[in-house]
């Protein structure tokens, strides 16, 4: 292990020597009396470093961002794809949610980011849109259709840097080009790898299979069908907003201050305006406990993300007035649905035995060939193909309960393939939940951690389409490519346990996926419903504005993080137009 020391601790020094511009490791570092800021952002993940690169794109604005976690720079974890699943709890909240009554009172922990980059400086960097249904869902929930695919697929295009893969292997045949931007902030990109024999089995099963056929592009609008990976991966290095936002010399701009290592408390009301008026943040320091306030020219934009954000407003008195007082914190503006209408991907696994042979990773050489060239199997954080698909449009759950999906182009179910060699699994997950959840406060200490009770199968619909998902993972490795590969069906089997047996497998072995969305949802202009007006401001206050997860009312049948990126873009233009 000698060896991997060293490199850890030339990959350290190298990435501290790099880091240039304007960041402060700490509140003390912050002279608040003699900078004064056009805009004060809260909040350094997807949405906030997105609106912090755009807005200081303008030497006119003077921007802040504020973030509560460390630097992701000279982490090797964060840097190396295949080590996402190392990242230690220095950069995560720790949460965890409440008994869930659906997943018969399990506690799940919640891997949420507390790191400049946000949750995509440590998740699994898959790069996923969703349906243009999903966005056509904006608009119809906001009655504003300037939130609709159309309109926003220029601004994917506009965030996106498709690359090579690593190692620059030619990827043609696996992606549609007409559906990427070349120029942006994010690098994407296809595996390192591949095909693999398991790969090419499962494009030989979709052109044998009636239900799932190969799609060449998931991130066409369209994405059921079997699909290639696609990863927010640069030079086989992890793409955060961190790292493509905020990278390069982005942070040496000087109108823009990053503030590390330092909490927002609450959003403040200004007493000198006859409107509710807020610009104003308190923050206070994650070391030395100091606290100071700062106060936004211009507006105050909360990217604390879908746990962050409505665990700020209700700290600051913003949300139900009677459930504020049961807490002891006063209400200064009754919104009811603050942290309500949480929603969020639940996955549980299938399995099978198969006869295949997977080799082992050195990991030590693995990392010596990462460092020395960036290629290799570290530079791939999950597998290289995912299935998308619809329920079957006659399945009994829908004369129940409806369907739920966006539209005819979202799939319900996303079933991640991956093999062991004498295993193979398929994670399946559920991607128009109807369950759903809350994020409320437990007392008027803004430090307390917030209650998230994410309201995981609550809603009958979920339970049968997750045996609907488990029947889509079985037909599809019946199919005749893998006979003589796959040996035999290890369940759990919705259709020889017992309804109850089958529901207590999967209560039992459900996960998260972490993609909560919702809990401060925009909704039309003038409804009492909803947190945000259709220019994500929040309803009833001036100068106060969120750019986040919390704002999407439906989670995306996809990987949340892209459409966090699209939806910062255009917040970023809606500000610049206000000013």
């Amino acid at each position: 292990m000698g060896k991997l020391t060293g490199i850890l601790v030339g990959f350290i020094a190298l990435s501290a020597s790099l880091a240039q511009g304007k960041v402060l490791e700490n509140l003390e570092q912050l002279d608040s009396a003699k900078e004064s800021y056009d805009f004060v952002i809260v909040g350094g993940g997807i949405g906030g470093s997105t609106v912090a690169s755009r807005l200081s794109e303008n030497p006119r604005f003077n921007v802040l961002l504020i973030e509560a976690g460390p630097t992701n720079e000279g982490v090797i974890e964060i840097a190396v794809p295949a080590f996402f699943t190392r990242i230690n709890n220095t950069y995560s909240w720790g949460h965890v949610t409440t008994p869930q009554t659906g997943l018969n009172n399990r506690s799940l922990a919640f891997n949420q980011a507390r790191v400049l980059g946000g949750s995509s400086s440590h998740n699994g960097m898959v790069y996923t849109r969703g349906s243009s249904d999903d966005f056509d869902l904006w608009g119809k929930v906001s009655e504003d259709r300037s939130w609709s695919w159309e309109n926003l697929f220029p601004y994917f295009l506009r965030n996106e840097k498709l690359v090579p893969p690593p190692g620059g292997r030619n990827a043609s045949g696996q992606y549609d080009p007409r559906f990427h931007g070349t120029r942006g902030l994010t690098s994407v990109s296809l595996p390192w790898g591949g095909p693999t024999d398991f790969d090419l089995l499962a494009i030989k099963n979709a052109e044998q299979s009636n239900e799932i056929k190969f799609n060449l592009d998931v991130n066409s609008g369209k994405p059921s069908g079997l699909v290639w990976v696609q990863a927010t991966i640069g030079n086989g290095e992890r793409s955060s907003a961190a790292v493509g936002a905020l990278g390069g010399k982005v942070k040496e701009r000087p109108n823009l201050t990053i503030l590390l290592n330092t909490h927002a408390t609450r959003v403040l009301p200004s007493k000198e305006s006859r409107q509710l008026d807020i610009r104003t943040v308190e923050i206070v320091s994650v070391s030395s406990g100091n606290k100071t306030t700062v106060t936004a020219k211009k507006e105050l934009i909360v990217s604390g993300g879908a746990f962050g954000t409505p665990h700020l407003l209700l700290n600051s008195g913003i949300g139900d007035k009677k459930e504020l007082e049961d807490v002891k914190v006063k209400s200064i503006h009754h919104l009811p649905d603050v942290g309500k209408g949480l929603s969020d991907h639940l996955t549980f696994q299938v399995a099978w035995s198969a006869n295949g042979v997977v080799r082992p990773v050195d990991t030590v050489a693995a990392l010596e060939e990462w460092q020395t060239n960036r290629t290799g199997p570290l530079t791939e954080a999950v597998g290289h193909q995912l299935v998308f698909s619809r329920i079957p449009a006659d399945a009994p759950l829908f004369k129940e309960h409806g369907d739920p999906a966006a539209g005819p182009n979202s799939p319900h179910i996303e079933i991640s393939l991956a093999t062991r060699g004498s295993q193979v699994s398929a994670f399946v997950a559920l991607l128009t939940p109807k369950s759903r959840g809350t994020v409320k406060i437990a007392s008027n200490n803004p430090l307390d951690k917030p209650l998230i009770d994410t309201g995981y199968l609550t809603h009958p619909f979920d339970l049968l389409a997750f045996k609907e998902g488990a029947r889509i993972a079985k037909r599809w490795y019946e199919g005749p490519a893998y006979e003589g590969y796959i040996t035999g069906f290890l369940g759990p089997d919705p259709d020889t346990l017992s309804e109850r047996e089958f529901d207590n497998a999967l209560k039992a072995g459900a996960s998260t996926w972490w993609h909560p969305v919702g809990t401060a949802s925009i909704s039309p202009k003038g409804a009492k419903h909803g947190v945000l007006d259709p220019e994500l401001k929040v309803k009833g206050v001036k100068g106060l504005r969120v750019v986040d997860a919390s704002a999407i009312p439906y989670v995306p049948t996809a990987h949340t993080q892209a459409a966090v990126y699209v939806l910062a873009e255009r917040a970023s233009d809606l500000i610049k137009a206000s000013w």
